[in-house]
C-alpha cells in the first residue's frame, strides 16, 4: 500500500469502515473531479474494496454517475457498499456542496441495486449507453439511473 494512504488527514473515519483518500485525478476536459478512496476496515489498513466521487457532471457520468464502488469478493454481503455510499454522500455535501448525486447500476446488479435503494436514491430512467463510452467498452450496455438530492 502506499504511503499516503497513512496519511492522517487521508482518512474519512466511519463507524464500520475508513475511507482513505488515495489520489485525486481531472477527467482530460478538466471538468469532473475524482476523489478515489480505499475502504477498509474501521482503524485498519487492509484494502477491502474501493469507490470514488465524481464532482461535476459531464457526458460520461450521464452514465458512470457520481459514485462508484466496488467490494472485493470476499467481502461482499456485508454492507459495506451502503456504508461507503453514506460517506461518500456526506463528502459530497459538506466538502464539495453538491446539491444532487446521480448514480448508476447495470439492470442486472440485484445487490447494487439494492444498495442504491437502501441509501435513499430515487429511480430516473433507463438509458443506452453508447457504443463509444467506456463502460460500453467493457460490456455495461444498459444503465438504471438513480438521484438523490442533498
Amino acid at each position: 500500500m502506499h504511503f499516503r494512504l497513512f496519511r492522517k488527514n487521508n482518512v474519512k473515519a466511519g463507524e464500520r469502515i475508513d475511507l482513505v483518500l488515495d489520489h485525486r485525478r481531472y477527467s482530460i476536459d478538466g471538468d469532473v473531479l475524482s476523489m478515489i478512496y480505499s475502504i477498509c476496515p474501521h482503524g485498519k489498513t487492509d484494502r477491502i474494496g474501493e469507490c470514488d466521487l465524481r464532482v461535476g457532471m459531464n457526458e460520461e457520468l450521464f452514465y458512470a454517475g457520481n459514485i462508484g464502488y466496488r467490494i472485493y469478493e470476499p467481502f461482499r454481503g456485508r454492507g459495506y457498499a451502503y456504508d461507503a455510499c453514506l460517506m461518500l454522500l456526506q463528502i459530497a455535501k459538506k466538502e464539495f456542496r453538491m446539491k444532487e448525486v446521480l448514480i448508476t447500476c447495470s439492470p442486472e446488479n440485484t445487490p447494487s441495486r439494492k444498495t442504491i435503494e437502501k441509501a435513499g436514491f430515487q429511480y430516473i430512467d433507463t438509458v443506452n449507453v453508447p457504443a463509444d463510452h467506456y463502460l460500453y467498452r467493457r460490456g455495461e450496455k444498459v444503465k438504471n439511473r438513480y438521484m438523490l438530492n442533498l
